[in-house]
């Protein structure tokens, strides 16, 4: 495996989001997150005004799980689903396809990621500058963890982009994704909680954690953010089979690492069986 390649290939794919604004579109939406939940996130109690890192954090958890899978999905699929004109030239180089894929997945990760810590940090300067550097460690420790899941969804995208090949099915099969994912899952292993004997359903939830990678960014994020307390009876148990919070978030890390290298392993094996 040629790593110059991978790497010429992954600026180009960060060059092309430079030039078509995606970066900084994103800088722009992540930043003004951060900051309206910082300074609206308690007016529902009648306060306004800029929250500290630690409950900003707390509060801009969810939102993360919700916006971060979306924008790295559609970044995949665009990228991915490339004109027919422009994918064989691409694939015409003197390139192997694993190097092609691996220099895309790699360019727009290093996209989200300037997006990501540009939108991030500024926000985080204003924050710190209006409350102080309190909790401030947790801030960074929930970038991270969003950058993870990002890595995750780019890897989706690749495997649902190979299986579709057309740019139309691939954005449907992304939305579909998405919507599993974010706001399906959770229903549904509810719901099989409920057909389930009590012992069986408890060992159920703990199984169902690792078949989704926003529940595990969920549960890694509110032990990270000390917040063990809220997160349920799947993190709880987590937690007491693996004696303490710091061996818990190492197996979910180990838990997302095969969410990036199934994906990815799938779309490799999908893309050399294409004739293009």
């Amino acid at each position: 495996m040629d790593l110059k390649a991978i790497r010429t290939i992954a600026r180009l794919e960060l060059i092309i989001n430079i030039r078509n604004r995606w970066i900084l579109v994103f800088a722009l939406v992540f930043g003004a997150l951060v900051l309206a939940i910082s300074y609206f996130g308690l007016a529902t109690a009648g306060a306004v005004g800029f929250q500290g890192f630690a409950r900003t954090s707390a509060s801009l958890m969810n939102l993360v799980l919700y916006v971060v899978p979306l924008v790295s999905l559609l970044m995949g699929t665009l990228s991915l689903t490339s004109d027919k004109s422009t994918g064989e030239m691409v694939f015409s180089q003197p390139i192997t396809r694993t190097e092609i894929l691996l220099g895309k997945i790699g360019g727009l990760f290093a996209a989200i990621v300037v997006a990501t810590l540009l939108g991030f940090g500024v926000a985080g300067l204003v924050i710190a500058f209006k409350t102080g550097t309190e909790g401030a460690l947790r801030y960074p420790l929930l970038v991270a963890l969003s950058l993870a899941l990002a890595l995750v969804f780019l890897c989706l995208s690749a495997a649902a982009a190979m299986v579709c090949r057309r740019k139309p099915m691939a954005f449907g099969l992304a939305l579909f994704v998405w919507f599993f994912y974010v706001l399906f899952y959770d229903l549904l292993v509810i719901g099989g909680t409920f057909l389930l004997p009590e012992r069986t359903a408890n060992i159920f939830l703990f199984v169902s954690l690792f078949g989704n990678p926003v529940g595990v960014v969920r549960v890694a994020s509110l032990i990270a953010l000390n917040g063990q307390e809220i997160f349920g009876p799947a993190g709880a148990a987590l937690i007491r089979f693996l004696g303490g919070s710091g061996p818990s978030v190492a197996f979910l890390l180990g838990a997302l690492f095969l969410w990036v290298l199934v994906p990815l392993l799938l779309a490799r094996r999908w893309l050399e069986r294409q004739d293009i």
